[in-house]
């Protein structure tokens, strides 16, 4: 009993200091050429929510102000699988297409069209089709490249913004006819971006 008990102890302690660490948010003083895209971009958030957390009403940002950063909407897991993803799919593609790979993945969590989850977008099978062919070929399993990371925490600063982008292909290879009659938003590289 005395043994349950001790552990009963040690368990809600350290969820008590586990709550209470969460609770605290970070901070981050702006140093002279920070923007504040620049500072959501480093830390995975948008942009939107880090003027809100600071109730900013303009884009202006003064060295030595302290900015309180709010936790990033998506889990460090969620941000490493959607890293994996854009390091398959966008491998030898120019830096703003695998921003843009990432921001359609973070367009349909956000669209009443597909899963409302990161991983279940990764994941969604369609009439025995995976949306993502690195699913389908194991790709999604190799570990991210640094480009990769950076692009989707930029991905996550640039939500919120943009063409609505919900579909990339590359014109040279794609044989869906379908795909091809969405309404392209923006070529990068070798990728059509549409909606």
């Amino acid at each position: 009993m005395k043994k349950r008990l001790a552990a009963l102890t040690a368990l809600v302690s350290l969820s008590l200091f586990t709550m209470n660490g969460a609770a605290e948010a970070a901070t981050h003083t702006v140093k002279t050429g920070d923007t504040y895209w620049g500072i959501a971009s480093k830390y995975g958030v948008p942009v939107l929510n880090l003027k809100k957390a600071n109730n900013a009403t303009s884009y202006l940002l003064y060295p030595g102000q302290q900015l309180t950063i709010p936790a990033s909407p998506v889990s460090a897991a969620d941000q490493d699988l959607l890293a994996r993803l854009v390091h398959a799919e966008a491998k030898g593609e120019p830096y703003a297409g695998k921003v843009a790979v990432a921001t359609v993945v973070l367009n349909r969590v956000a669209s009443p069209d597909f899963p409302n989850t990161i991983r279940s977008v990764v994941y969604q099978k369609s009439n025995g089709y995976y949306a993502f062919t690195p699913v389908k070929n194991g790709a999604i399993n190799t570990p991210a490249d640094a480009d990769s990371k950076k692009a989707v925490k930029e991905a996550l600063a640039f939500k919120g913004n943009g063409k609505g982008s919900l579909f990339f292909f590359n014109p040279k290879t794609a044989v869906s006819k379908w795909v091809f009659s969405r309404e392209v938003t923006v070529t990068i590289g070798n990728h059509r971006f549409a909606k």
